[in-house]
């Protein structure tokens, strides 16, 4: 009896008759170039700074930088200056000799390195002010002007200017666990970011109409650049796409601006009663008992007076930020400013945002809801919002971000008319940019170095807020399907994602797209959500006001999941394979007690105590014809009797009660014409209509990257087999999925 049941459990143990060879010479050996193989060659080696695990280390340290600053904005001539007091503290087990200051506006100068650079060519149709901007105005006068920089005595201190890049020489070096301040005074004239060259992701909006002016004020002092255990000191120029690695520290900032501006800025605003009325003050009381909807502190009957007059008069607003790596204002007399409560771990944040009048209702009814709702579902996948606040700003053609501030995109028509292209658009850059908070800003990672460590992870995290405010959501990146345009394009113009950000052609879709469209993979195909979600989770909670590199997000979402994820970040992360998966063949078979002529003579699979002897099942392939429209069948029902036959004489009523029933047998052979691992899904539809799904791991191709066989013994007849039904590997070529072959129509069709 339980001869013949294991003959019947294993039908496929026949094997391909023994034939004659020649002894062939014996080839060469090889390296392992599986795509398994464990990522011992490319990953950091772990030491005491940062574990084999993931995380951060024993001996892990982190430099800090605070900072006094007072700014001054001349509006009239669009205009800042500042002085700052820096006090840097050396953590670090080492002595330095020197301090490297980011002067990140200079990357604006006229013939800057950045500028020399790049690439030309003729554009051969230009609007009038593009024209006019890049052929006819002279430049600028752009970039930081040092007038001094001097030690906590008053005395001048040497320094050199590199581009983007100045570095204090300190008279002696500042040892382990010391500290030292020093002071710099500057200005700089501030652009028209919409019209003029210069700093792209800071300046100012004009009003034409009304002759006002949006400030978005970003990377307006010298700030300190990182030192690490992995490179020392991060002083890589700023080159224009690869942002900013900056140290944590704590911020007092006095902004003074003319009297009738209304200002928000990154942290905490300490003398509200001087800068506001006291009605205002009242409403934004209100506004954090609010937790509904925002209450308007600032109308827009108020900003509508406020904007036709301009102050000479000046005002000083005062705001201090514990705990943050940067710095951001924004400040116009056109604002309105709303604000609402949200309660996160049973901590109250402020949602706020500011807007002038063109942006109603848009704003209004949207954006500070659209703070709230971001606030909230980023900390239910990572940790509760550490900061006070979140500000989202209106400032047409952007999207940038700093701690507990940001600009944002989208405005409606001079009607007042909003599309819901523009209004979803405007959506997700506030969720995108509102989402910045919790990376880079509060999990800290190099954006000079590597895009995709806050981008990527960003973007991902915006899908998912963006599919829990409305499953309906048009998200641009995270579906699997949205990535393959990119990733099946000519190889010549794509890169890996771990390269330097500012050697990507594509940059949206390198640093952005592929990363979050590869964790959404990762989250709904390879690993699924729960240990997916614990994963990320533990990332977040490690590296939080800490500086992660992309091997401890990769080691720490295998140690936290237990799951092998070197064949995909290989695969994803370290190369420009792409999805390919096929059906290459499906045969058909049926049962026998008599074996046909091409196995007649074949050996059975040798058993633990020698051959397998009979009475033996024969599975006979059938012809091998795809199914077709007329519904053709491969197999042989009548044949099919004899399996009962078998099971009648060898098994009791009650055995068979709880055995299956096959019919029909099929073994499918996969393929790989792309050189991406991923598992494969099957969905098999049946004769009578039903499906049924299957998943099989990535590790189906562990021992033979390029194909890899399936049985499947039914009790009905397959109609058809389709490979990942709802595009969510990212396959480029889906005309190879299908079983029988599906004709796919044309687009004009």
């Amino acid at each position: 009896m339980k001869k013949l049941s294991l003959l019947l459990l294993f039908p496929a143990i026949l094997i391909a008759q023994e034939k004659t060879t020649t002894v062939a010479p014996k080839q060469q050996g090889k390296y392992d170039t599986n795509k398994f193989s464990q990522m011992y060659d490319l990953l950091a080696t772990p030491n005491m700074f940062r574990t084999a695990a993931g995380s951060p280390g024993p001996a892990y340290y982190q430099q800090q930088a605070d900072y006094k600053i007072d700014v001054e904005l001349d509006d009239k001539n669009s205009k800042l200056s500042g002085s700052e007091t820096i006090t840097y503290s050396n953590n670090s087990p080492d002595s330095l000799e020197y301090l490297w200051i980011q002067l990140d506006q200079n990357q604006a100068k006229a013939n800057t390195q950045s500028t020399l650079a790049e690439s030309e060519k003729i554009s051969q149709v230009l609007p009038l002010d593009g024209f006019s901007s890049k052929y006819l105005k002279k430049d600028l006068e752009r970039g930081f002007n040092i007038e001094y920089v001097k030690d906590a005595k008053g005395n001048a201190m040497s320094y050199t200017i590199n581009e983007t890049m100045m570095r204090i020489n300190l008279a002696t070096p500042l040892k382990a666990g010391e500290k030292i301040s020093f002071a710099i005074k500057w200005w700089y004239n501030i652009n028209n970011y919409r019209k003029e060259t210069g700093n792209g992701r800071s300046g100012y909006e004009l009003f034409e109409k009304d002759g006002n002016k949006i400030y978005v004020i970003a990377q307006f002092y010298p700030r300190m650049a990182v030192y690490n255990d992995v490179e020392g000191w991060q002083n890589m120029q700023f080159w224009g796409s690869g942002e900013f690695a900056l140290p944590f520290g704590n911020f007092d900032v006095n902004i003074t601006v003319p009297a009738d501006h209304v200002i928000d800025a990154t942290g905490e605003l300490t003398n509200r009663a001087e800068v506001f009325t006291a009605e205002q003050v009242k409403r934004y009381e209100q506004a954090q008992k609010s937790f509904d909807k925002p209450v308007v502190i600032v109308t827009q009957a108020e900003a509508e007076a406020t904007e036709k007059g301009f102050s000479e008069k000046k005002k000083t607003w005062r705001f201090s930020a514990k705990n943050v790596r940067d710095f951001g204002i924004a400040s116009s007399r056109k604002f309105i400013y709303d604000a609402m409560a949200v309660k996160l771990g049973g901590k109250i944040v402020m949602a706020e945002s500011v807007y002038p009048k063109e942006a109603n209702p848009l704003w209004g009814e949207t954006s500070t809801m659209t703070v709230a709702h971001t606030l909230k579902s980023y900390s239910s996948h990572t940790f509760d919002y550490p900061y006070p606040k979140a500000v989202s700003v209106s400032a047409e053609d952007q999207g940038m971000e700093y701690p507990m501030i940001c600009w944002n995109y989208g405005r409606p028509d001079e009607n007042g008319v909003t599309s819901k292209e523009v209004k979803n658009g405007m959506i997700g850059v506030v969720i995108h940019e509102v989402g910045h908070n919790f990376f880079p800003m509060i999990v800290n990672s190099d954006e000079r170095q590597w895009t995709w460590m806050d981008e990527g992870l960003n973007s991902f995290m915006e899908y998912m807020a963006e599919q829990e405010l409305d499953p309906a959501f048009p998200s641009r990146r995270g579906p699997a399907k949205n990535i393959v345009p990119y990733m099946s394009g000519d190889q010549k113009f794509l890169e890996p994602i771990m390269s330097n950000s500012e050697t990507i052609q594509q940059f949206g879709n390198n640093a952005y797209g592929k990363p979050a469209t590869g964790l959404n993979i990762l989250r709904e195909v390879v690993m699924g959500r729960e240990l997916f979600d614990y994963a990320f989770k533990t990332y977040a909670n490690r590296w939080k006001f800490k500086h992660p590199t992309p091997e401890d997000f990769f080691r720490t979402m295998e140690d936290a999941s237990a799951v092998d994820l070197d064949w995909f970040f290989r695969g994803w992360f370290y190369s420009t394979d792409f999805v390919d998966i096929g059906i290459k063949e499906v045969k058909q078979y049926y049962v026998s007690d008599t074996p046909t002529a091409d196995i007649k003579n074949v050996k059975v699979k040798k058993g633990r105590f020698g051959f397998d002897k009979g009475p033996f099942v024969y599975l006979v392939s059938g012809d091998n014809a795809e199914v077709n429209a007329a519904k053709k069948t491969a197999l042989k029902v009548d044949d099919v009797k004899l399996l009962s036959d078998y099971v009648n004489q060898t098994f009791t009523a009650e055995e068979k009660a709880g055995m299956k029933s096959p019919k029909y047998f099929y073994e499918v052979e996969f393929n790989k014409p792309g050189g991406m691992i991923m598992p494969i899904l099957v969905e098999i539809t049946y004769e009578d209509g039903s499906k049924q799904n299957y998943q099989y791991p990535a590790q189906i191709w562990r021992k033979n990257n390029d194909t890899a066989k399936k049985v499947y013994a039914t009790e009905k007849a397959i109609k058809s087999i389709q490979i990942d039904p709802k595009l969510m590997t990212a396959d480029i070529d889906v005309t190879n999925n299908s079983w029988p072959k599906v004709e796919e129509k044309s687009k004009f069709d």
